[in-house]
């Protein structure tokens, strides 16, 4: 949801977002407007389930760290807080204790229901993530499908029978689309 339409800085973004009534609101900056991320029991329900595969791989290996989408990210002079983001050791040796992460992401996850993201909003981040070199994998769980988004490579799109592979950003790493969508009961 669009908090405000005026365009604004990033700078009076960010003393909007460090008011104290703001303090319990995940809010993005995304093409000079403020967006506040909606919540949704079935978005978390399948953003969990990502979660805790991602950081369990990351954490085994000690490779950096898993964040949900209270830990934003400063990308492209805006501020953005994906679902699932997954930083390296190598590329950030700590994340920022305040405010929203100076570096983006290795790997973002986003997933899109029609509750939870306006389409340009989701496409503008997209264009940011990719030209920052951000890995993103986009979970549509209405067509149980993952588009998988990697610079400087077409668009990959995952059915329910293929499996998601960690790519540059965490080699080794495995799960099956189907392990991100619960069954429908009948």
């Amino acid at each position: 949801m669009i908090v405000q339409t005026r365009p604004m800085t990033v700078e009076e973004f960010d003393t909007f977002a460090d008011l104290p009534e703001n303090s319990e609101k995940i809010l993005e900056f995304v093409a000079g407007e403020i967006v506040e991320v909606p919540s949704n029991a079935y978005v978390s329900y399948i953003v969990g389930r990502i979660f805790r595969r991602i950081a369990n791989f990351v954490e085994e290996r000690s490779l950096g760290y898993t964040t949900g989408e209270a830990g934003g990210y400063m990308v492209a002079g805006e501020r953005y807080a994906p679902d699932v983001a997954y930083i390296s050791k190598e590329r950030q040796p700590e994340l920022a204790k305040e405010g929203y992460n100076p570096n983006a992401p290795d790997l973002v996850v986003e997933v899109d229901f029609p509750s939870t993201f306006q389409p340009r909003v989701l496409m503008h981040k997209l264009v940011n993530y990719r030209l920052a070199g951000t890995i993103v994998w986009i979970a549509c769980p209405e067509a149980k499908e993952v588009e998988i988004y990697v610079p400087g490579q077409p668009v990959k799109i995952l059915g329910i029978n293929d499996t998601l592979d960690g790519g540059k950003a965490l080699p080794g790493f495995k799960l099956a689309v189907k392990e991100i969508f619960p069954e429908e009961k009948a």
